[in-house]
């Protein structure tokens, strides 16, 4: 491989077309790049969903900061229109539509929280747009043209949809419209290259065959590994509670990112670091630490996670009460009298009440260093329990505060 390119290939699941080999700049995405006379145009479409991003959607993010690098225009594409349609990738059942109102909110902290990733000081260097730009023009002369372009066969064989087709579950009309939309993104920012993960494969060939349709050179798909979560086994998601968000403080960054399986630490490098792979410690322990260190580091800056660090250390030590950098949670929200079992799934600290009685049924539970036994306890007042720290276990904790 050409090593001016290894940046490129690192992390990535699959190119297609790709005939690596081939001169054609039709059939190689490297000789684009050498052909190209000047940047290429890299798309990446965020549907603002949600208020928060995590780690395992930075990753194709990560990926066109490297095309930044190396002196080409990466094209951000909110979907602010087609967030309101949803996306029915790997959904066993139809989206919940959102208001236009809640993806403006969500689009600016998905701007805030991907800023100390890509570069958006370089001039030439980011374009930030919003679908509904083109899509909201679109008259239904425009849309039924886009129909013809694809038959009801070849949408049931995307995979969502023909699980649910062969379930019985319903299929609305409007869900077909989201992966033309999104195709048809690529047409609106004339795109060479679009970035996503591999469950994009069927959206992104789509913009393909809608640029070819419009008489575009259509992209390449690039598309970036699913990243598994905190837990090792399942897909990270916040609704997992096996994830670890980029607006995270550093101290719950790093006290994650340091209990990473082990089977999950090369893969987390290689997505998430641009560290040598071949280059890292021998030792296990060593290498939690170094990954921990790294993308907090990224994140919230050198000193930020060389604190993190000691105060993680400090916790595994036993002396909760000294760590400075325990985050806060703000008891504001709490209706009082509270039992502590309902404190511990409000802060996230437990996935669930039951949850929480079972930690506090087998000793994980601790309030300011204290082991807690009772899983009635409850507390009369937020005054009972101002600037106390709660744990589970030796790597999640909260410092409660009354406001």
């Amino acid at each position: 491989m050409n090593q001016s390119l290894a940046w490129l290939h690192r992390g990535v699941s699959e190119i297609f077309p790709n005939q690596p080999e081939s001169p054609d700049p039709n059939e190689s995405l490297v000789a684009r790049l050498h052909r190209a006379e000047g940047p290429l145009r890299v798309k990446l479409g965020i549907d603002p969903t949600g208020a928060d991003i995590h780690l395992g959607h930075s990753i194709p993010v990560r990926k066109m900061r490297a095309f930044q690098d190396a002196g080409h225009t990466a094209v951000l594409i909110i979907g602010d229109f087609t967030a309101q349609i949803g996306d029915p990738t790997g959904k066993s059942e139809v989206r919940r539509q959102l208001t236009a109102e809640d993806v403006q909110g969500n689009a600016q902290t998905y701007l805030d929280q991907v800023r100390s990733i890509l570069d958006f000081d370089t001039p030439g260097r980011l374009e930030i747009r919003y679908n509904s730009e083109w899509l909201s023009k679109l008259n239904l002369a425009k849309i039924q043209e886009l129909l013809t372009t694809m038959t009801v066969g070849q949408m049931l064989a995307k995979e969502g949809f023909a699980d649910r087709y062969e379930k019985g579950n319903p299929i609305y009309l409007h869900e077909f419209l989201y992966p033309l939309m999104q195709g048809y993104d690529s047409v609106a920012v004339q795109s060479d290259v679009e970035l996503g993960g591999t469950d994009q494969k069927f959206n992104i060939a789509v913009g393909r065959d809608l640029q070819r349709y419009f008489g575009q050179v259509p992209q390449f798909g690039l598309l970036m590994p699913i990243l598994l979560g905190t837990d090792g086994s399942q897909k990270m998601s916040k609704s997992l509670n096996n994830y670890v968000g980029l607006a995270e403080d550093p101290l719950s960054m790093y006290s994650k990112l340091e209990k990473i399986p082990d089977s999950l630490i090369e893969e987390y490098f290689e997505l998430l670091t641009p560290l040598a792979l071949d280059e890292l410690p021998e030792n296990p322990r060593d290498r939690q630490k170094l990954l921990a260190t790294t993308v907090v580091a990224h994140q919230h800056g050198e000193e930020a996670a060389r604190e993190a660090r000691l105060a993680a250390e400090t916790l595994v030590q036993g002396d909760a009460t000294q760590a400075e950098a325990v985050p806060e949670f703000s008891l504001a929200g709490v209706e009082f009298p509270a039992k502590l079992f309902y404190i511990l799934n409000l802060s996230g600290l437990c996935a669930s009440s039951s949850d929480a009685r079972r930690q506090i049924k087998g000793g994980a539970v601790r309030l300011d260093g204290d082991r807690i036994a009772d899983e009635n306890l409850s507390f009369a007042s937020p005054a009972d329990l101002n600037h106390k720290v709660l744990q589970v276990g030796k790597k999640k904790f909260v410092r409660l505060v009354q406001s």
